[in-house]
């Protein structure tokens, strides 16, 4: 996903700074990237040498000036343009799964210990995604079928966590199971 298409999309819904932009991304539970700083105003610069936002300085009083960004008529047919464009399949990388081909070196404690922790992490991730879910921050609804995309992506990641809780706790029963089976065998 290309940063200069996330951020023609929210200055297609109302003009931003920077600064805003960035809050906005890096408080989304989810998008799949933090948005630092600098991939966001490099993303800017470009857009505006492209063509594809107009820039204005908005002076403020005892602060520094704010460049505010607005989406050109030209900007909004890359946007849409994008957005037709064929979806890539998604890019899972859960380095979780690393450490768990390896773990069989672990106890069945340890092990048991590190699927405690990940199940906590995912379930404090699946928590902040609900939380995000219920207060819409930053949405653009400008249309019912905006709202409902919006909506949709929110839900994709609520059930991503929730399936990821499922198949810990399920792979921690089973390996309880095989755990008592081996020890029986070895007895």
């Amino acid at each position: 996903m290309s940063v200069k298409y996330i951020v023609l999309g929210y200055l297609s819904w109302q003009p931003a700074s920077g600064y805003d932009l960035k809050k906005i991304i890096s408080d989304s539970e989810t998008l799949p990237w933090s948005g630092n700083s600098n991939q966001i105003y490099r993303a800017l610069v470009e857009l505006h040498e492209e063509g594809l936002v107009d820039q204005t300085v908005e002076t403020q009083e005892k602060l520094p000036a704010r460049k505010i960004y607005t989406i050109t008529p030209k900007g909004k047919e890359m946007l849409v343009e994008w957005s037709k464009d064929t979806p890539m399949a998604p890019q899972f990388r859960k380095p979780f799964l690393g450490q768990l081909l390896w773990a069989d070196q672990l106890t069945p404690k340890e092990i048991d210990q590190l699927l405690d922790d990940y199940l906590n992490a995912v379930g404090e991730k699946l928590f902040m995604v609900r939380v995000q879910a219920d207060r819409k921050p930053d949405t653009p609804d400008r249309t019912p079928r905006e709202a409902y995309l919006w909506d949709m992506a929110r839900r994709n990641w609520i059930a991503s966590y929730e399936m990821e809780l499922n198949w810990i706790r399920e792979m921690r029963q089973e390996l309880r199971q095989f755990d008592k089976e081996f020890a029986k065998r070895d007895a």
